[in-house]
């Protein structure tokens, strides 16, 4: 289990004087619109409680007005919290004082923004120091950093470059590495790509994911974009009226959504992109070894109703195929072992890819398909049968 980086317990969020009558109201039932009619209180987020693992990228979304970049600003206090409590790394930030709070989000958080926030009138290098600068680290050591942080994110050779001469995507990329630049434990990321055109932003989350491999950051990302939000979220967030209606991992929310609300939120997913190999494997009930004689491999297939089995080593690693009928053409020509004969040129899936992944290698065989991780040990294995049924589900609507 991983490590809990951030905890948020019954954090609210009022905005007005004297907020406890809408605490109040909340408490009774009341909406937050009839809140704001009869108080002129806002309600930006109501009793979130939830964790944050370290190194997880955890994504928080909903539609306009549901508050979700009220909470991500609660978390380094920007938005002080009417009630409840922010923790990080066992640290409570909500009884800090100023100069403690200071420290906590020059060293603790960086910020990346919808709208890139760059000085027009510095170059990419200076940009990407400034929060260095602030920090009050020393030029040499700064744009050091700074350069470290810029090739990170692919943007090496640009450092004398302004903002005006930089594409949308690179400009983002410039405010991604001001916020590594300064090494931070946090990344919050509010609508960070949601200015971008939509093939630079595919582009960029396809960046994000691989820079977090590298990087392991633990990243609070905000979208309205459900899509966006399946494919770079660890976790989901779902928001509405500044309440959170149900966290859970992309495929939980996919498979098992909490509420109608949710259910239209998801509706029109193309399920075969989100959902993965693993959520539909079943487990390779038997199994033959490379020492395995040709006899002992078809009798294990014959004790099973099955036409082919798949090699592994004692380890579980991953090595190929028999089918019954190269098991019994070995037994006539005196073949033994296994390790001979089977087929080992075979695709495989990754547990965590997409199942549609699965489409084009189930077009040119009607054999399962061996689920392995990323060590090449067998997990599982996919049939057409499984398939089949999982789209049948609504798999594909």
């Amino acid at each position: 289990m991983a490590k809990v980086k951030i905890q948020v317990r019954d954090v609210s969020k009022i905005f007005g004087s004297h907020p406890e009558r809408a605490l109040k109201m909340l408490t009774d039932g009341v909406d937050k619109t009839e809140i704001l009619e009869k108080t002129g209180l806002a309600v930006g987020v109501v009793s979130a409680d939830f964790d944050v693992y370290e190194g997880e990228i955890l994504v928080i979304m909903g539609l306009s007005g549901s508050g979700k970049s009220t909470l991500i600003r609660c978390l380094n206090l920007l938005n002080k919290p009417t009630t409840g409590t922010v923790t990080i790394d066992g640290e409570e930030l909500t009884t800090a004082d100023h100069k403690q709070l200071l420290q906590i989000r020059q060293h603790k958080f960086g910020m990346v923004f919808q709208h890139f926030a760059l000085f027009p009138h510095r170059k990419v290098i200076e940009n990407a120091e400034y929060g260095l600068e602030i920090q009050e680290i020393d030029p040499a050591t700064r744009k050091e950093k700074a350069l470290e942080a810029l090739q990170l994110v692919g943007l090496e050779g640009w450092e004398d470059s302004y903002p005006h001469q930089l594409s949308g995507g690179m400009q983002q990329r410039v405010g991604l590495a001001r916020a590594l630049a300064v090494d931070p434990d946090i990344l919050l990321m509010d609508e960070a790509f949601s200015a971008l055109d939509p093939l630079i932003r595919r582009d960029m989350q396809h960046e994000l994911i691989s820079l977090q491999a590298r990087v392991k950051k633990t990243i609070i990302f905000i979208t309205h974009d459900l899509d966006e939000a399946l494919k770079i979220g660890d976790r989901i967030i779902l928001m509405k009226d500044g309440k959170i209606v149900q966290i859970g991992s992309p495929e939980d929310i996919l498979e098992n959504p909490a509420n109608r609300y949710v259910e239209k939120f998801v509706e029109d997913v193309d399920k075969a992109k989100i959902l993965t190999v693993g959520s539909i494997m079943s487990r390779a009930k038997v199994v033959a070894f490379p020492a395995d004689g040709p006899r002992t491999a078809l009798h294990k297939m014959q004790d099973e109703g099955i036409s082919s089995i798949f090699v592994v080593d004692r380890d579980y690693t991953f090595r190929g195929q028999l089918t019954a009928d190269k098991a019994s053409e070995a037994i006539k020509n005196h073949q033994k072992p296994i390790d001979h004969f089977y087929e080992r040129s075979l695709q495989t899936a990754k547990v965590d890819d997409p199942i549609n992944i699965l489409f084009p290698i189930m077009a040119e065989t009607t054999r399962p398909v061996p689920v392995v991780d990323s060590e090449n040990n067998l997990l599982g294995i996919v049939t057409r049968v499984d398939l089949l049924t999982c789209l049948a589900e609504g798999g594909n609507d």
